[in-house]
């Protein structure tokens, strides 16, 4: 009884050594919610920060066309020396400011002002479009690691039950109830569970490099996700799509850009106009430094190219094609966003039902393993039947895992075909 007590506590001190000191991951794993996973990426995700830049760009045009408005000041100063064959060489000196105002322009000024400033609209609703794809492939990667961890503790259990059916087998086998190719079988199955704990182990790590790339960090952060596989949102009822539709950040953006068209369009047809300017300018001009003698004037002044090869023909054409596509982009974008939205819903309120269903099949599961586990111990059932139970029961434990990342899945394709940004979890 003392033999049997000590090697007991021999197999728990080398149990532990092995935990402790085994062969498992020489690196430390980091706790990360979701709610840490979105402050990360607003700081660092790439996409989301070409996105920002694209805005200011955005905002920079409408500047630069604005100072087509206000007076244009040059100063100069010039010193020139100048000889002939009948003179003797001269100096001459000057230093003025000069000014001019843009008077008039067939509205070509005020047509790309707004031209900027509806572009500039369209980057800020594509920085949303950028922001709610963002969001989509942090959700998914962010999942995946969840599944990826759930399925090793899943595997693990698995492996657990096949190695004590393994045994059972065994012993039925030494006692001559049993045939060989039954105590293969369990063996290849203790094989098999083993196999799917390392490629469980090999997911992890493949889904905490996704999530680490998605967050935008330079190297790869070993992570343990803090969550659980539960919806964010209510879908008990279905939304009015067609005004989803018109909210959309996409469509906003084809909105803008064609807008943005248009006043393109009267931009390049100002073209014909003639361009009217107030110019003034006041300096000293002087064959000595610095120059003594004032000299100012003041004017008006038109210009309007008469022949450029057809350029502004060509340009107003262009304009106007752009345009179109741009109508044509826009309705085909209200066209697919809808299609989208009915189809996101679809598939989220069939992976939610889905779950539930699955649910049912491991509960039944669960408990048709206990019963034929009892019956084949004790010779009421057949290796063949219980083998299958055992099999089944496997599969929706497996199936019920995937059900459930489906289900997040299905809800992070919900949530970005509605637009949801980053900013969708904290709103």
């Amino acid at each position: 009884m003392k033999n049997g007590r000590l090697g007991s506590l021999l197999i728990c001190f080398l149990f532990i050594v092995c935990v402790f000191f085994g062969s498992g991951p020489a690196y430390s794993e980091e706790l990360i919610t979701w709610k840490e996973c979105l402050r990360i990426a607003k700081q660092n995700n790439p996409d989301l920060i070409s996105a920002i830049e694209q805005v200011k760009q955005a905002n920079r045009d409408i500047g630069i066309d604005l100072s087509e408005i206000l007076p244009q000041i040059d100063s100069e100063v010039r010193g020139k020396r100048v000889k002939s064959n009948t003179k003797k060489p001269a100096n001459t000196y000057t230093y003025a400011v000069s000014a001019s105002q843009l008077v008039f322009d067939g509205f070509k000024t005020s047509s790309e002002v707004s031209n900027a400033l509806k572009t500039f609209n369209a980057e800020c609703y594509n920085y949303d479009v950028v922001s709610s794809d963002v969001r989509l492939a942090l959700r998914t990667a962010f999942t995946n690691l969840m599944r990826a961890e759930a399925l090793i503790l899943i595997t693990e259990n698995i492996a657990l039950r096949r190695k004590q059916n393994l045994e059972l087998v065994k012993l039925r086998y030494e006692g001559g109830r049993e045939h060989r190719g039954a105590y293969l079988t369990a063996q290849a199955d203790v094989a098999q569970a083993e196999l799917d704990i390392a490629e469980a182990e090999r997911s992890v790590l493949l889904s905490q490099r996704e999530l680490s790339k998605e967050l935008g960090l330079d190297k790869m952060k070993h992570m343990v996700t803090e969550g659980n596989f539960s919806l964010i949102g209510d879908y008990s009822e279905k939304p009015d799509l067609e005004y989803l539709a018109r909210t959309t950040p996409f469509l906003k953006e084809l909105i803008s850009k064609k807008e943005a068209a248009v006043y393109n369009v009267n931009s390049k047809e100002a073209d014909f106009f003639p361009k009217l300017y107030l110019d003034g300018s006041f300096g000293r001009t002087n064959n000595e430094w610095p120059p003594k003698k004032n000299e100012w004037s003041a004017g008006v002044s038109a210009s309007l190219p008469l022949f450029e090869g057809g350029s502004r023909v060509f340009e107003v054409s262009k304009a106007k094609s752009a345009l179109i596509q741009a109508k044509a982009e826009e309705r085909s974008g209200r066209d697919s966003v809808l299609v989208t939205l009915e189809r996101s819903w679809k598939d989220l309120k069939d992976a939610i039902t889905d779950v539930s269903v699955k649910k049912k099949f491991l509960l039944a599961g669960e408990e048709r393993a206990k019963i034929s586990r009892a019956q084949y111990a004790t010779g009421l059932t057949s290796f063949n039947d219980w083998i299958i139970i055992e099999d089944n029961l496997v599969k929706a434990q497996k199936a019920y895992l995937n059900a459930e990342a489906e289900m997040l899945y299905a809800e992070a394709y919900w949530i970005q075909a509605i637009g949801g940004t980053l900013e969708y979890d904290t709103a």
